[in-house]
């Protein structure tokens, strides 16, 4: 596989894989090809909320200055860095997942009857609801894809590897090397997961898919990768 590393995330993800994939011995080019931003939204009635639900670093920093009046509510947190930025912004953790938010919704105790506040982006995904667990969503950002420099698109119509951290990455990208013209038998993918990689598609080189969604677990199958 390409030694040619590229990520399209948006920042800051950017940076945080840039810098954990130099420290792992893994040179990767930044491309981003989206960026973050904040929706206004609406608070709703909190008397009986009793959590929160936060599937994304990103509806941390970009939720607003609404999050305040939240600070009460205990989080249940997607992965490790998105229970970080919480505990950072003051608020206390509950749970932390290691397999996605329909994982963390399931080790819910089912006696217990819970009515959790989602904050989401606009593009989220949708999660089965057991009986016991009431769900509230708002959604507090979307991503705003941007297109490949025509000067760019030189850089990937060739062989390279291009990593997948969101199954919205990876429409957009499909869409882009249409567009272009690109040749995706050069570009093999490395994704955070299953529903990355199903939304990625056909066509690639070879399409590898990381057995946790974690940053480390996809950077060391990446370095794997390059070093077959």
């Amino acid at each position: 596989m390409s030694l040619r590393i590229f990520s399209i995330r948006p920042e800051p993800g950017l940076s945080t894989t840039i810098k954990t994939g130099a420290e792992m011995g893994l040179p990767i080019i930044g491309m981003p090809l989206a960026q973050i931003a904040p929706r206004g939204w609406t608070m709703p009635a909190l008397d009986d909320i009793d959590g929160l639900l936060i599937g994304s670093a990103n509806a941390i920093r970009h939720a607003g200055e609404k999050l305040e009046a939240l600070k009460e509510l205990p989080v249940l947190a997607v992965g490790s860095k998105t229970a970080e930025l919480a505990r950072e912004s003051g608020f206390r953790v509950e749970m932390i997942g290691s397999g996605g938010l329909q994982q963390l919704i399931d080790m819910l105790d089912p006696s217990k009857e819970r009515h959790l506040l989602r904050l989401a982006g606009h593009a989220h995904v949708e999660l089965n609801i057991p009986d016991h667990i009431n769900l509230t969503t708002r959604i507090v950002y979307h991503v705003e894809h941007t297109d490949i420099a025509a000067e760019k698109a030189g850089l990937i119509d060739q062989e390279c590897t291009i990593l997948l951290h969101s199954a919205g990455a990876a429409l957009h990208l499909v869409q882009e090397t249409e567009r272009l013209g690109i040749d995706r038998s050069k570009i093999t993918l490395v994704t955070l997961g299953p529903r990355i990689s199903e939304s990625a598609g056909t066509g690639w080189a070879e399409v590898y898919t990381a057995s946790n969604p974690d940053e480390r677990t996809l950077l060391a199958l990446a370095r794997d990768m390059c070093q077959d």
